[in-house]
C-alpha cells in the first residue's frame, strides 16, 4: 500500500515537473497582451494562464477606463475585469507595432459585465486597418465575445478600430497577438477567421489555452449526445513534422460513436454560405489496442470521399486538412467518419478547427502619405480625431482630408484642409511629402516665416490658400507664375506681409472682387437703368460729403460706392458659375443684382503690380462717366 502511494506521488510529481517545464519553455517575448482599461504604466501576470499583460494606454489616444460590476468577476481571468469604452468619436483606433510579414493569431475579447450599470447590450463594428473585420453584438451581460483572425500584416503595425454604429457605446476588454509559424494555416488567398476550435470528448468542461497551448489558442470543450468519450492520462506527442501542435491535454481526450457500427458524424453550418473555409481535424489513438483490435476509417465530406483509409497512431498527433479552401454544399459541411470493413473499432476524433476565409482587400493609405500626415499631426498638435488609416475606409477618412481611390490600390491624399486649426510656427516641410496634393488650405491660422519653395515642387497643386496668417517675405516665383497662367488658384490674404519676386517692399495685398454693371454694347437698357441709379446715388453721397468733408481727389476703395461681402459675390454670380472673360487682373464673371446684369471682376491675389493698375482703373471709373463706359456699382 505504501509503495503504491509512493509510486502515485512520484507520478504526480513528474507530471507537475513536466507542466512546469512546458510553461518555462513557452517564449512570450513576441506575445502582445493588452489589458484594455488597465491603469497606465501598469502590468501583471495572469495566474491562470501565466500570460503577462500590460496597460493599453500607450497604444491609443482616446477612450475611458472602466471596470465591470464586481458580481461578474468571479472566476474570470483578470484581463476581463477592466475595459476601455469609447463614448466619443465615430472611429477609435489602436496602433500596435508588430513584426512585418509574420503570421499572427489576432484576438479581441469583449466582456460587457454591465460596466455602465445600464444593462444595455451594445452592438458595434470592428475594423482591422482599412477593412471591416466584423460586427460585435453582445447578447449576454456575463458571456464574453471572442473574435479571432489568423492574418499576415503587410505593414510593421496593425490598427484595430472600434466603430460606433449608433447601436450602443463601443468597448473592448483585451487585445492579444500571438505569432504563428508561417507553415501553419496556409491559404491560397485571404486571412482566416475562427469559426470553431473544439476539444472533442473533453471530460472537464474546461477551456484550455496558454500553459497548455504553445500558441495560446483557445480550445472549447465539445461533446455530442450520440458520442462516448475516450481518454488517456499519458502525454500525446506532436511530431516536429506537425507544426500545428495541438496541446496534449486536448489530444488526450477523444470521441467515438456509442454504436460501434455507426459512423461518427458532425456538421458545420456557416452564416455566410458563399464564403470559403478551411477545416483541420486532429487525431491520436488514446487506447492501447490489443493484438486482435484495429481502428481504421475513411473521412467523407458531403457524401464524397475526402481522405482515407486512415489509422490513428497511438499517442501521436496527426492533422488532416485540405490545401485548398472548401466550398459548402447547400450551406453546410457534413462530415462522416466511417470505419473500414477490416476495422474492429469505430472511428475517433480528438479536436477540430474550422475557419472562414476573410479577404481584407482594401489597401491602407500609401505609406509615404501616412508618414507625412502623421508627422504633420505631431508637429502642429492637430486637435482632431485623426485615428486609424487616414483615407480608408472612405466613410471614415480623416476630417480635412480628401483622397483618391483606385479600386483596391493604396489611396493617396489629394487635399488637406487645416484651416482654423490653431497652427503655429513655420509651414511644415512634411507637406512636401504629400506629392499627390492638389489642394492645400492653411488659412486662418498663426503661421509665420516664409512661404517655402517646396510648395512649388508639388506639381499637382491647383489650390493654395494661405490667407489670414502671419507669413512674410516673397512668394516663390514659380507659384506666382502658375497663378498668373491660371494653373494655380493662389490666395494670400489681406493681413500678410508679402512682396513680389523682385524687390521686397511692404504692400497691401488683397483679393478684390469688383462688381460692375455690364455697360456699353452689353445689355444697354439694363445698363442705363443701373447707371442712372448709380449716378443718382453718387450725387446724393457727393453732396453730403461736400457739406462735411474736404474734397477727396484720390478716394480709397473702402470709401467708394456699395460694399459687398464675399458671400454676396457668390450669390450674385451663382458661385462663380459663368466666366465671361479673363484679363491681366484675373477672371470676369457674369452675375445679377435684382434685375440688373453685372460683371464681377476678381483680382488675382498674387498680381502685386496688377493691384496698382487695378486700383487706378477703379478710381478712373469713379471720376469719368460716359454712357459707353462701365459704371461701378460696388466692391468687396
Amino acid at each position: 500500500m505504501v509503495m503504491g502511494r509512493f509510486k502515485h506521488f512520484i507520478a504526480e510529481l513528474l507530471c507537475g515537473l513536466a507542466l512546469i517545464l512546458l510553461v518555462h519553455a513557452q517564449d512570450q517575448s513576441d506575445f502582445v497582451s493588452l489589458d484594455c482599461g488597465f491603469p497606465e504604466n501598469s502590468s501583471y501576470t495572469e495566474w491562470k494562464t501565466g500570460v503577462g499583460y500590460i496597460s493599453d494606454a500607450g497604444f491609443i489616444d482616446s477612450g475611458i477606463n472602466r471596470q465591470i460590476s464586481t458580481e461578474f468577476k468571479g472566476d474570470l481571468q483578470q484581463q476581463l475585469w477592466s475595459l476601455r469604452s469609447f463614448p466619443e468619436g465615430i472611429r477609435n483606433c489602436y496602433r500596435i507595432k508588430i513584426m512585418q510579414g509574420t503570421k499572427y493569431l489576432i484576438r479581441a475579447t469583449f466582456f460587457y459585465g454591465n460596466y455602465d450599470g445600464e444593462s444595455k447590450l451594445p452592438e458595434f463594428d470592428v475594423h482591422l486597418g482599412a477593412n471591416m473585420w466584423g460586427t460585435i453584438k453582445i447578447t449576454n451581460v456575463s458571456i464574453s465575445f471572442v473574435k479571432e483572425l489568423i492574418h499576415v500584416p503587410s505593414l510593421n503595425y496593425i490598427q484595430l478600430c472600434l466603430v460606433n454604429t449608433q447601436r450602443g457605446t463601443p468597448f473592448i476588454s483585451a487585445i492579444e497577438l500571438r505569432p504563428l509559424p508561417n507553415s501553419t494555416y496556409v491559404t491560397t488567398d485571404g486571412s482566416l477567421e475562427r469559426l470553431w476550435r473544439v476539444d472533442v470528448g473533453s471530460e472537464s468542461n474546461i477551456q484550455y489555452r496558454c500553459k497548455f497551448d504553445v500558441y495560446d489558442r483557445m480550445w472549447w470543450p465539445f461533446n455530442f449526445r450520440e458520442w462516448t468519450g475516450l481518454s488517456s492520462s499519458l502525454t500525446i506527442e506532436s511530431p516536429s513534422s506537425n507544426p500545428y501542435r495541438p496541446p496534449s491535454v486536448v489530444m488526450s481526450t477523444a470521441a467515438t460513436p456509442i454504436n460501434d457500427s455507426a459512423p461518427l458524424e458532425f456538421h458545420l453550418e456557416p452564416e455566410d454560405v458563399t464564403a470559403k473555409h478551411y477545416i483541420y481535424m486532429h487525431f491520436a489513438e488514446v487506447v492501447k489496442l490489443k493484438a486482435n483490435q484495429s481502428r481504421s476509417f475513411n473521412v467523407i465530406l458531403n457524401g464524397k470521399h475526402w481522405y482515407g483509409p486512415y489509422v490513428p497512431k497511438y499517442l501521436w498527433t496527426t492533422t488532416l486538412y485540405s490545401k485548398d479552401a472548401l466550398n459548402s454544399t447547400g450551406g453546410q459541411y457534413f462530415f462522416s467518419l466511417v470505419k473500414t470493413e477490416n476495422s474492429t473499432l469505430p472511428p475517433i476524433i480528438n479536436a477540430i478547427e474550422a475557419y472562414s476565409v476573410k479577404n481584407l482587400l482594401q489597401s491602407e493609405t500609401d505609406q509615404e502619405d501616412v508618414g507625412a500626415i502623421t508627422k504633420i499631426k505631431s508637429t502642429y498638435g492637430v486637435k482632431r480625431n485623426w485615428q486609424g488609416d487616414p483615407c480608408a475606409p472612405q466613410t471614415y477618412s480623416w476630417e480635412g482630408l480628401n483622397c483618391s481611390y483606385d479600386g483596391y490600390n493604396a489611396p493617396r491624399v489629394i487635399s488637406l484642409n487645416l484651416s482654423s486649426s490653431g497652427l503655429t510656427g513655420k509651414i511644415s516641410a512634411d507637406i512636401s511629402n504629400l506629392v499627390m496634393l492638389q489642394c492645400l488650405d492653411l488659412s486662418n491660422n498663426s503661421l509665420t516665416g516664409l512661404v517655402p519653395d517646396f510648395l512649388s515642387q508639388l506639381q499637382y497643386l491647383t489650390v493654395l490658400n494661405l490667407e489670414r496668417n502671419q507669413l512674410s517675405g516673397s512668394i516663390p516665383t514659380e507659384l506666382l507664375e502658375r497663378s498668373k497662367n491660371g494653373s494655380l488658384l493662389l490666395s494670400v490674404g489681406e493681413s500678410s506681409n508679402f512682396c513680389g519676386s523682385g524687390s521686397c517692399k511692404k504692400k497691401k495685398n488683397i483679393v478684390m472682387p469688383v462688381v460692375a454693371s455690364t455697360g456699353g454694347f452689353f445689355i444697354i437698357s439694363l445698363t442705363v437703368a443701373a447707371i442712372l441709379w448709380v449716378l443718382r446715388r453718387r450725387k446724393q453721397q457727393h453732396k453730403a460729403q461736400e457739406d462735411t468733408k474736404p474734397n477727396v481727389q484720390n478716394p480709397s476703395l473702402e470709401s467708394i460706392q456699395r460694399q459687398f461681402t464675399y458671400s454676396d459675390v457668390q450669390r450674385i454670380t451663382n458661385n462663380l458659375e459663368r466666366a465671361i472673360g479673363k484679363g491681366g487682373f484675373g477672371t470676369v464673371y457674369h452675375g445679377c443684382i435684382d434685375d440688373t446684369q453685372v460683371a464681377v471682376k476678381i483680382l488675382s491675389p498674387s498680381s502685386f503690380q496688377g493691384y496698382q493698375q487695378f486700383e487706378a482703373e477703379v478710381k478712373l471709373l469713379l471720376r469719368v462717366h460716359h454712357k459707353n463706359l462701365t459704371s461701378l456699382i460696388g466692391y468687396c
